[in-house]
């Protein structure tokens, strides 16, 4: 999956000031944890967004991200519960659980009202971009953290301007991404029939 953006240059080349996310949006928007993964995989937001991490398995998990972007550590919480992350400024932010080591998400965070989201076919749309100079942003899935800036590049929309072309980017692999535990460890190995972090009822 790759997700493009697109951010208005100044004539000087700069990127102007984007107004942040309304402080209380009608619906936040969410990344629930069940089956031991996160849906979405993959989040995008507006800067200033407010992220519910709404539990839906029934047992612990514990929500961190550590990479560019937004760092928090959610800290262990029930199935059933909620808590929330404010993400103030762009960046791409590498959500893990900390018991977990299968669960992974990203949310990219953006200052901007003109982005896509790949569909399966690599396919994607951007409409009602008025024309002008952009600085073009492009992340794939396959880049992973240890490569969390998104590639860039200036370009310019034309008044009859269609299509921004073809966009090629790195390949995904295909593997599950590499990660250390909140604390910089390797993950201990699952624990027999289960978990010590599973919820009793």
């Amino acid at each position: 999956m790759t997700v493009v953006w697109l951010t208005p240059l100044t004539a000087s080349g700069e990127a102007p000031v984007m107004p942040k996310a309304a402080a209380t949006p009608t619906a936040n928007p969410r990344l629930v944890q069940k089956n031991k993964s996160f849906e979405p995989h993959i989040l995008v937001v507006p800067a200033g967004s407010v992220v519910e991490f709404p539990n839906h398995d029934p047992f612990f998990h514990n929500v961190f991200s550590l990479f560019e972007g937004k760092k928090f550590n959610l800290g262990l919480y029930e199935a059933g519960t909620s808590q929330t992350v404010r993400f103030e400024r762009p960046g791409i932010s590498f959500i893990f659980c900390n018991i977990h080591p299968e669960m992974s998400a990203v949310v990219i965070t953006i200052a901007t009202p003109f982005y896509a989201v790949s569909n399966g076919d690599g396919l994607l749309s951007l409409a009602g971009v008025p024309y002008g100079r952009y600085m073009l942003h492009i992340w794939s899935e396959g880049m992973g953290p240890e490569n969390a800036q998104p590639l860039t590049r200036q370009i310019t929309i034309g008044e009859n301007a269609s299509s921004l072309g073809v966009i090629k980017v790195p390949a995904a692999n295909g593997q599950s991404m590499v990660h250390k535990n909140l604390y910089g460890r390797d993950y201990d190995e699952p624990t027999p029939n289960g978990s010590v972090y599973e919820q009793q009822r």
